[in-house]
Formats: C-alpha cells, sequence, structure tokens
C-alpha cells in the first residue's frame, strides 16, 4: 500500500514522503527532530532509497554545508 492518511486526514502518496520532508525543511529553512525522524522512518520502512529522494536529501545537505538551513534540537 503507497497512501496513508496524514494527520489532517488527506490521503496522502508514500512514494513521495521524504521528498515532502526534504521540501518542508526547505521551505522552513530548518531540519527539525520532527522531519528528520519521518525522513529516517521512511528511509527504515522502505530499505531502499529512489534517485529522486537521493536527489532531494543531497540537495538539503548541501543547503544545510552553506548554511541556509539550520539544524534544530527542537520546535
Amino acid at each position: 500500500m503507497r497512501d496513508k492518511s496524514n494527520s489532517a486526514g488527506t490521503i496522502v502518496d508514500t512514494s513521495h514522503i521524504i521528498r515532502l520532508l526534504v521540501e518542508k525543511a526547505l521551505y522552513i529553512k530548518r531540519l527539525t527532530p520532527e522531519i528528520e525522524n519521518g525522513i529516517n522512518e521512511e528511509l527504515t520502512r522502505l530499505g531502499h532509497i529512489s534517485e529522486v529522494d537521493y536527489e532531494a536529501l543531497e540537495l538539503l545537505m548541501a543547503e544545510m554545508d552553506a548554511g541556509r538551513i539550520q539544524l534544530v534540537s527542537s520546535v
């Protein structure tokens, strides 16, 4: 099953969760524990990473290295 409900009851295509989480981190310019845990949980669940997800994570890491995304310990 690739679809599941999020907290708002909206159906989310789980094949895009990593990209959505990266997009959220880029938008708010912070990598929160919740976003990081969500990415890790999805990677663990899938057991692999797609090329597109890898590129999204690579972009997130590059933005963090450049100082444009802040790693925060709590929201």
